[in-house]
């Protein structure tokens, strides 16, 4: 007997007739101009969509599965054309605006776009691949200004807003969203339509913990993640959009400037990775550095009173001169991508801002976990989401998963999908976890970071960056394998640490003993035999994929070690 179905599964179409209608004259997305604030209503972005959609259909003569590509920031626009793409049944492919002109044609090559959206900003690179490409037929700029005169831009189509509009397969691909790998080609990830709307279903409990204020206020959030990363075009627009809520965008990353917009548009939450946190931190502190001693001694005493008092509210009372700078009304954020430094959730919990700690995969739609109910347990992700199940594979550690939010697979790369997804439909993250008696998640390490010594003791580069975060003395570490190359221990790894040091340490003349020494003693509280025995001393930023993830090989490379 076949196993019914417990979601409500729906179309896009449907969602966003009903979320236009809902939501009419509601702010939508709105993203900061040199004359203002450009705003759309949910209305608004509807006609878009449909606008864009139509001439996609009539004009292009698009079909169901064929591609279609955009390069550019996020901004409001971008999210109409991913909504007129699942209008017209089209394969969605956000390109990450951070890529070479090289690794973008590899990626064209292998889906093969008819339409390549682009704004003003990223006009020539798209150009050239447009000359180059002949499979691109048509380049279409999404800013109201275009950068040329005779250039198409999707306010200058025909004003058609009615027309036949398509309903894909629920098991049909919505998105191909390719991979930010290290080595080798990049990977797409096929994201299905059942993908994308279980996931807006399972994650529909978390609105009202995060927004306990829901319908009774309106509610604004600040993006400041790229919409080319799943993460964010899934839950940081789509699901936010379910829910009605204001998106706001920003091309600063400056703390200073996000603060600004905070204020102005009563920015209420955000999505972030942890290194945004980080560099939030960093600020604060800062900024408090230079404040009075009276000041620094009243918040000292306040942070450690802070750790006695379980109310939010209290603490946002406490500390309410660092809550004024974030606009008054900011309650916290969901942090993912990487995992969190315990100790820069704990500061902001301790001030009154909530963090809820997440996981997940590209391969996974992508959210598998969010710890929205032990406040106290920042090292958790969560449950796992109703929509999946998870196990631990017992001989290796990995986390494996099952679900209706598992990707459908690798692009035209079956041998390559047949790898993770087994013949019993289990997913192999690639990721080491554990699960307590609660059904609480932890994600421990990466198999493949795993670094192996010549006794055949494994050592987790996640376990030794816990502890040598604790300094602050280091900007930045990435904990890695060192192959030896001659000797007794030729082939066999040791554990090394690159380092930048903080600004006041880099220019000392003693700057290569401090290291050494902070090293030394932070690693007391480790094994032996995982303590770093090789330590690199950088003086450039660690290079990072758009999420903020180290790049181990290339960091390596740049290191010119094995």
């Amino acid at each position: 007997m076949k196993k019914k179905n417990k979601y409500k599964i729906r179309n896009l179409l449907t969602f966003l007739e009903n979320k236009t209608k809902t939501f009419e004259n509601k702010i939508a997305l709105g993203t900061k101009v040199p004359y203002g604030w450009k705003e759309f209503t949910y209305k608004g972005i509807g006609l878009l969509s449909r606008k864009i959609a139509n001439w996609m259909i009539n004009d292009t003569k698009l079909l169901k599965g064929d591609r279609v590509a955009i390069l550019c920031e996020s901004k409001p626009e971008f999210g109409a054309c991913f909504f007129a793409s699942a209008l017209c049944g089209t394969i969605f492919t956000p390109l990450d605006i951070k890529l070479t002109l090289h690794e973008l044609r590899i990626i064209l090559n292998d889906c093969r776009p008819k339409v390549l959206f682009t704004s003003n900003q990223y006009f020539n690179e798209a150009s050239i691949l447009k000359n180059e490409l002949t499979f691109i037929e048509h380049l279409v700029l999404i800013d109201e200004s275009p950068i040329q005169t005779n250039i198409t831009t999707i306010y200058n189509l025909n004003n058609n807003y009615e027309g036949k509009f398509r309903r894909p397969h629920l098991r049909s691909t919505a998105i191909l969203i390719y991979t930010s790998g290290t080595t080798g080609s990049p990977k797409g990830v096929e994201i299905t339509y059942l993908n994308m709307l279980t996931q807006l279903e399972s994650l529909e409990w978390v609105r009202d913990i995060v927004f306990p204020e829901y319908g009774k206020t309106d509610i604004a959030v600040l993006s400041i993640l790229p919409m080319n990363h799943l993460f964010e075009l899934t839950v940081g627009f789509t699901l936010f959009m379910n829910w009605g809520l204001s998106i706001y965008y920003t091309s600063s990353l400056r703390p200073n400037d996000i603060l600004d917009i905070m204020c102005e548009k009563n920015i209420k939450f955000m999505i972030v990775v942890p290194a945004f946190l980080k560099l939030l931190k960093s600020s604060i502190e800062n900024k408090l550095n230079s404040a009075s001693l009276y000041k620094r001694t009243l918040f000292k005493f306040a942070y450690k009173v802070a750790k006695f008092i379980p109310f939010t509210f209290l603490k946002r009372i406490m500390f309410s001169e660092i809550h004024k700078r974030f606009g008054g009304q900011f309650k916290g954020c969901i942090t993912g991508g990487a995992p969190l430094d315990i100790n820069v959730g704990r500061f902001f919990e301790r001030i009154g801002i909530q963090i809820y700690n997440g996981y997940g995969l590209t391969e996974t739609s992508p959210v598998v976990s969010v710890n929205c109910h032990d406040r106290k347990n920042l090292a958790s992700v969560g449950r796992p989401l109703k929509c999946f199940e998870a196990k631990i594979d017992k001989q290796t550690g990995e986390l494996l998963l099952k679900g209706l939010s598992v990707m459908k697979g690798y692009y035209n790369k079956p041998e390559l999908t047949n790898g993770v997804i087994d013949s019993f439909g289990w997913l192999h993250t690639g990721d080491l976890a554990k699960i307590d008696k609660k059904g609480f998640l932890y994600i421990t390490g990466r198999i493949k970071n795993m670094i192996v010594l010549s006794g055949g003791k494994k050592v987790f580069p996640e376990e030794v960056e816990a502890i040598l975060e604790n300094s602050n003395k280091f900007k930045e570490l990435c904990v890695f394998g060192y192959s030896k190359t001659q000797g007794a221990k030729e082939g066999c790894e040791d554990v090394a640490v690159a380092i930048l040091p903080n600004d006041n340490i880099i220019d000392s003349c003693d700057c290569n003993k401090i290291i050494r020494d902070e090293v030394k003693l932070l690693s007391q509280k480790l094994a032996p035999y995982k303590r770093p025995t090789n330590i690199f001393i950088v003086k450039e930023p660690l290079p990072r994929t758009t999420t903020r993830k180290v790049k181990r090989n290339k960091l390596k490379e740049q290191l010119e070690v094995t």
